[in-house]
């Protein structure tokens, strides 16, 4: 049944270093994950925020303003509006707001929770 879901409806995650609103997932009866994603460009001296990773499932940004890049396993992506990254199972990522601007991403991942198949590197990680 189709379930139409409101940027207000999105549930705050409260996840460091950005604001993540989870849009659609297996809590709603969805099969997949769908995150309302925005960074806020980095005050002077802020410590970056580590990279994660998902071993067990893929996950696709789509960036809908800002510029930004994303580090994959020690390659730096730059992204812009429009741009789709596939980030596949088990790689390193972080994404980086590189703009003046907020970076407001749309993140898709194909499994009904993500919450439980992610993990953060150390804060004095790589």
């Amino acid at each position: 049944m189709a379930m139409l879901r409101r940027p207000e409806d999105a549930v705050e995650l409260g996840l460091a270093g950005r604001r993540s609103r989870e849009v659609l997932s297996g809590a709603l009866g969805a099969m997949s994950t769908i995150r309302l994603v925005e960074i806020v460009v980095p005050k002077p001296g802020e410590a970056p925020r580590p990279p994660h990773w998902h071993p067990d499932s893929e996950e696709c940004i789509h960036v809908l303003s800002g510029e930004g890049t994303t580090w994959v396993d020690g390659a730096n992506i730059p992204v812009r509006p429009g741009d789709t990254l596939h980030v596949a199972p088990g790689e390193r990522h972080v994404t980086r707001n590189t703009g003046t601007a907020p970076l407001v991403l749309l993140c898709f991942f194909p499994v009904p929770e993500i919450t439980t198949l992610t993990e953060e590197t150390p804060a004095n990680g790589p």
